[in-house]
């Protein structure tokens, strides 16, 4: 089975495999080398055990008449969380049941692809836990984080950056992009930042003054 080390005062972060469409083996290789913590929401553990991948926590609230326990002697020592209230995701599940373990750092693949209304959810969660955790979406095409209201990044030229506002983000300020914003405002649905790139090798600077901004890491 595939290994992940011991954690070491809390500084790598944990891995969440959801149950949307799966990402290449590269990049789940790469997670898998640097996460000592493995949580698997729900349905998805069937799809994980056939990776041969050593998990930690299964969540979620298993319903469809799912029975976890069977999984159990596979994954042992397998920790099982039943959380069936409705009115979170297994997403959100996880993400505060790690908040409870004092993790604060989290990558999460398979949350893409799939049914559109969980791509969605899943994306847009990065805002619930604004000032609680560092979250990081990944899939073979996009890394998907919230901005802090100050960012600064060294890109190579061409790179592509997405800045999607979730709701309505203001003041928002660029430096070093193709197409460059100037205390300008973006609104979901109305006006977005999707497909701008980085127009010289350097540093990438972002700022903005209310709302909450997403920045897509994007590749064809």
């Amino acid at each position: 089975m595939s290994s992940h080390h011991i954690v070491r005062d809390d500084q790598e972060p944990a891995l969440i495999i959801a149950n949307g469409a799966a990402c290449s083996q590269d990049l789940l290789d790469q997670l898998l080398e640097w996460s000592p913590y493995i949580v698997v929401l729900d349905q998805a553990i069937e799809r994980v055990i056939e990776l041969n991948i050593k998990v930690d926590v299964l969540i979620g609230d298993f319903d469809r008449d799912f029975d976890p326990t069977v999984y159990l002697a596979k994954q042992y020592p397998l920790e099982i969380i039943h959380s069936p209230d409705q009115e979170t995701t297994d997403l959100e599940k996880a993400l505060n049941f790690l908040l409870t373990k004092g993790i604060t750092a989290a990558n999460v693949i398979w949350a893409t692809g799939k049914r559109a209304d969980h791509t969605f959810t899943n994306i847009t969660t990065l805002v619930k836990y604004r000032n609680s955790m560092k979250i990081v979406i990944l899939d073979d095409y996009s890394k998907i984080f919230r901005l802090p209201s100050t960012y600064k990044k060294w890109y190579t030229k061409d790179t592509i950056l997405s800045l999607i506002p979730v709701g309505k983000a203001g003041g928002i300020t660029t430096s070093n992009l193709k197409y460059p914003l100037l205390n300008e405002a973006l609104e979901l649905g109305i006006r977005t930042g999707s497909s701008n790139s980085v127009l010289e090798d350097g540093i990438v600077s972002i700022t903005y003054e209310s709302g909450d901004l997403l920045l897509m890491e994007c590749t064809d």
